[in-house]
């Protein structure tokens, strides 16, 4: 019978301690019940300590449900947290005081009504402006009996030999005609006249030129072989003949390229080629010619997109004077429009891509900033054109951007900047925590725990839902645990594992 007061105390302590847990319950539903009802809060109130206006308070842990005035939390054994109205409010907003400001380093411009130059570059090679191509052939059956060219790419000059050929089948036809010309200066009738013309006519028909039927003429003796001679100044890009073979009427002796003027092939991106127009004024200036500025105009945009760079070529035909530009040379390309119109521009910096839309951060009065989306256009020179989302004399910021949604981000304020892929439902998050277990329930754990970080919690003891596997075997009473828990869908906690904490044998 002496442990009969033991036994009376023990059953005392267990009444007192259901009734306890009884009314924690029971304030815990009904400020759930407060919390779905969302109280607003319409006149907010003046904080005479701070100078501040005061929204609502609320406690961290449970930040749906607010509350009009200050007191102790109904969750967790500390006070309600003021929500002042110059934090952020609902509709996107974020205020940031000035100093805040400069120690970020946010810096702001207007929006500018202005024009864009229609300016870009784009890379290309010189190559031969076919325009001047010549191609010198055999004008009748021969030998090649003297080459003065023996090597492609050998520069020529308008006039120069380069090469001879003997003939045979002109030996006769120069024959017929010195004999007609000779009976006609003798006989002096319209017959013999007429012999000379056609014996003219036969040696045009055999490949002769006019200048070798003058020299026949002139000379009065047979011009046996066929000198080859250069009509413009260039190169020779191909060569075909050697000295000591045979050549028939047509075949290709030479291929003569021209250098006084060149092409640039020019390769435009399909987003810039609505930009090049013939006619358009282009600068070149190539690596080989530093300090030299070339002046053209683009001669012609070929109907042809290369596959692989997914580009068109835009042909410029350039003087060339001295020959400074040769084929397979590196260009860079200015192209310039002069066509211009008015437009809101910002700077570049300040447009943030996203990939799906393009954002920027405006600037208010008081320090508040909201996010914007614009619809972007052409950008140049560090502008960027705004053709939606933007009115003039507006301000955005061009630095410390993602700063201030971070800043945004933290308050709850404003709606991200990026698209989120995975829908925030399914993440969870999940929190570390240290203490000693107090009682266990059926449902419920009572955990007196230290400082919870990720949440700011200071130590205290509360409850959490049991984990849904129930908790192992080896977890009692008074057992000093680690575990990890996360937020429930009804404003709880619940345990997503527990073990014995460090240093504690099972």
């Amino acid at each position: 019978m002496k442990n009969k007061p033991v036994v009376i105390s023990l059953v005392a302590l267990a009444i007192i301690g259901v009734v306890s847990y009884g009314s924690y319950r029971v304030g815990l539903h009904q400020s759930m019940e407060q919390a779905s009802a969302k109280i607003p809060v319409t006149n907010p109130t003046f904080d005479t300590a701070t100078g501040r206006s005061v929204l609502y308070w609320h406690d961290p842990m449970v930040p749906a449900q607010r509350f009009d005035k200050p007191g102790k939390s109904p969750f967790m054994d500390m006070p309600l947290v003021p929500v002042y109205a110059d934090e952020g409010s609902d509709n996107g907003n974020v205020s940031i005081n000035s100093r805040v400001q400069q120690n970020l380093g946010i810096r702001v411009a207007a929006v500018t009504k202005g024009s864009l130059a229609s300016s870009f570059e784009a890379i290309g090679n010189v190559v031969y402006n076919e325009r001047e191509l010549t191609l010198v052939q055999a004008r009748a059956n021969g030998y090649v009996e003297k080459l003065y060219i023996r090597a492609t790419l050998d520069s020529v000059r308008k006039g120069q030999m380069l090469a001879e050929l003997y003939v045979p089948d002109w030996v006769a036809t120069q024959e017929d005609f010195l004999t007609a010309k000779r009976l006609a200066k003798e006989g002096g009738d319209s017959a013999n006249t007429d012999l000379v013309d056609a014996a003219r006519q036969r040696m045009r028909l055999a490949g002769m030129s006019e200048e070798q039927m003058q020299l026949v003429e002139s000379a009065g003796k047979v011009q046996a072989r066929m000198s080859i001679v250069s009509r413009v100044n260039g190169v020779v890009s191909e060569l075909d003949a050697r000295e000591g073979m045979t050549v028939v009427s047509g075949a290709p002796l030479f291929r003569i390229n021209g250098l006084d003027t060149a092409w640039v092939n020019a390769e435009v991106t399909e987003s810039a080629a609505a930009l090049v127009r013939i006619g358009n004024v282009v600068e070149v200036h190539t690596p080989a010619l530093p300090g030299i500025i070339l002046k053209g105009k683009v001669d012609a945009v070929l109907p042809d997109v290369n596959s692989a760079t997914r580009t068109l070529k835009a042909r410029i035909e350039l003087p060339n004077p001295g020959q400074q530009l040769v084929p397979g040379m590196f260009a860079t390309i200015k192209f310039s429009s002069g066509t211009r119109k008015e437009m809101l521009l910002v700077p570049s910096e300040a447009v943030i891509k996203t990939g799906k839309r393009s954002v920027v951060i405006v600037a208010q009065d008081g320090g508040k900033f909201v996010p914007a989306d614009i619809e972007a256009g052409r950008e140049s020179n560090g502008q960027t054109e705004i053709q939606k989302g933007l009115k003039l004399g507006q301000k955005v910021v061009v630095s410390g951007q993602f700063l201030i949604d971070s800043e945004a981000s933290l308050r709850g304020a404003a709606q991200r900047m990026s698209e989120v892929t995975v829908p925030t439902k399914n993440v969870t998050t999940i929190h570390r925590g240290s203490g000693k277990i107090e009682s266990i329930d059926k449902d419920e754990i009572m955990i007196s725990h230290g400082p919870i970080s990720s949440l700011q919690w200071g130590a205290m003891t509360m409850g959490f839902k049991l984990p849904a596997g129930g908790l192992p075997r080896n977890i009692n009473i008074g057992d000093r645990v680690d575990f990890e828990f996360s937020p429930a869908s009804d404003g709880s906690f619940e345990i997503v594992s527990i073990v014995l904490a460090t240093g504690v044998k099972p």
